[in-house]
């Protein structure tokens, strides 16, 4: 184990591994967490009398006479907090900063303003040249290949979920997007500032050289989207939005059940589908799976068409969780 001195007790894989982290609300501060979670010492800078931005987001829960923000009692679990006016044109600033980046494994940050507050990758590496710092942004930084133009634009997670494209294929095909929520692209983002983070830990710790990652939110969205650029790339294919009707196969939707509920039933495959038709007591013979699930042609087909229309009557005249038992008897994947 270590023999730097750490807060914490320490337990689980990361036990030993100290992050700091500056910013707020989502992206870069939930990828912290989850360091923490598994036993890194995380302390995130906040600005003195502001704090974390995400402490302002409703609904609150009153703690102890005060008002706490359950997003943030959520999503700051594990982690120490420290109130520092991150600005290194203050001495005492520098020296406090400086002693916590000699003694961090890796240092994160969403601010964006770095510049302006004398923060440069050079002299933070120049402190603790193993140090590894993860910068997380809505459209990345130029000097890692961004596009200068959008660059310094600010974010959140529906500006990540628009530029990427997610958004456009979000709701039903006759309105316009609907911004997937919670915060999708803001977790999406911070899974990838993780596996990113970890990866410049190893490779620090088994090289003993420092990286600078830079994490865009749009790109972390845009590896979620099973094929979406390159349909576009190599087939001309546009994607657009169905709703919760899966053009590629079925049955994969949500169905009324009798008793007024919402079932979401899936068979994707032969194997899944070769189960689910004949469990709804139809003919699996006439219904075939490539006749009406292979492929868009065959879910738009007249024969497609009318199996969506029966699974939707079958679902109809069961309830919900008659639906359920059904399904799972028939190792069909269903839930209400």
């Amino acid at each position: 184990m270590s023999e730097r001195k750490f807060i914490i007790p320490e337990y689980g894989p990361f036990a030993g591994m100290r992050v700091v982290c500056s910013g707020s609300l989502v992206a870069m501060p939930f990828a912290a967490t989850m360091l923490a979670d598994f036993g890194a010492e995380v302390i995130q800078i906040e600005r003195p009398g502001v704090g974390d931005t995400l402490r302002m987001l409703a609904p609150f829960a009153e703690v102890n006479g005060k008002k706490v923000s359950t997003a943030w009692a959520q999503n700051a679990r594990n982690k120490l907090a420290m109130a520092l006016e991150l600005n290194l044109k203050f001495d005492e600033v520098k020296e406090i900063f400086y002693g916590l980046i000699k003694e961090a494994d890796i240092f994160m940050e969403n601010m964006v303003w770095l510049e302006k507050l004398g923060i440069y990758d050079e002299e933070l590496l120049k402190v603790n040249p193993k140090l590894v710092i993860v910068h997380v942004s809505g459209m990345g930084h130029k000097e890692f290949g961004g596009i200068p133009s959008v660059c310094n634009r600010a974010s959140y997670d529906m500006i990540g979920q628009a530029f990427s494209g997610w958004l456009y294929l979000q709701g039903d095909a006759d309105r316009d997007p609907a911004i997937a929520k919670p915060y999708t692209n803001d977790y999406v983002s911070a899974f990838a500032t993780v596996f990113a983070a970890l990866s410049g830990y190893i490779y620090a710790q088994k090289t003993g050289k420092g990286q600078v990652i830079d994490v865009a939110q749009f790109e972390a969205m845009a590896q979620y989207m099973c094929g979406t650029y390159t349909a576009y790339t190599m087939a001309g294919i546009v994607g657009e939005r169905t709703g919760n009707f899966n053009p590629a196969f079925q049955p994969y939707n949500l169905f009324k059940s009798k008793d007024g509920f919402l079932v979401a039933v899936g068979a994707f495959g032969p194997g899944v589908y070769n189960r689910c038709i004949p469990a709804m007591g139809l003919d699996l013979e006439y219904f075939n799976y490539k006749d009406c699930s292979s492929g868009p042609a065959a879910v738009a087909s007249e024969k497609g068409q009318e199996l969506n229309a029966k699974v939707i009557e079958w679902c109809a005249n069961h309830d919900a969780q008659e639906i359920e038992s059904i399904m799972e008897a028939a190792r069909v994947p269903c839930a209400t």
